[in-house]
């Protein structure tokens, strides 16, 4: 492995690849941060009034929600800050430390993705909860 890298060329152009898709991938990962903290004040509203076990069970799940998108954000700002110190390492001339530290912005990258998915199964899933519900209660009408 280590042959394939010291082979590898790495130029500017390589880390400034990724800046526009991280760029995309942290306005989507705020605009989802923006959802939940919405949602979150509406519920702790609705459970300041009704006290409703449900209401606190989504607040819980909610905030397991919110700490996943905190770690995307990390890995994704980490990976673009990795791509910055790649492309000051390349303009030094330190072309084996540059290929290292892309290689792990990379990973980074990869993991906050992971963390997307994740995230998307488990809001996936309380909506399909949300759904059932409408659905007795159609069913009793």
């Amino acid at each position: 492995m280590l042959k394939e890298i010291s082979e590898m060329e790495l130029t500017l152009n390589t880390p400034s690849l990724l800046f526009p898709a991280i760029s995309l991938l942290m306005l989507a990962y705020t605009n989802r941060f923006l959802s939940l903290s919405k949602l979150i004040r509406d519920l702790y509203t609705e459970y300041t009034t009704t006290k409703e076990q449900k209401v606190l069970l989504q607040i819980h799940s909610l905030r397991y929600r919110l700490k996943l998108i905190r770690y995307m954000q990390l890995l994704g700002v980490s990976s673009i800050l990795l791509c910055v110190i790649c492309m000051l390492l390349i303009f030094t001339e330190e072309i084996m430390i540059a290929k290292y530290i892309f290689q792990l912005s990379l990973i980074l990258l990869a993991i906050s993705l992971a963390f997307t998915i994740w995230e998307i199964q488990i809001s996936t899933k309380a909506l399909s909860v949300e759904l059932s519900d409408l659905e007795e209660l159609g069913d009793k009408k």
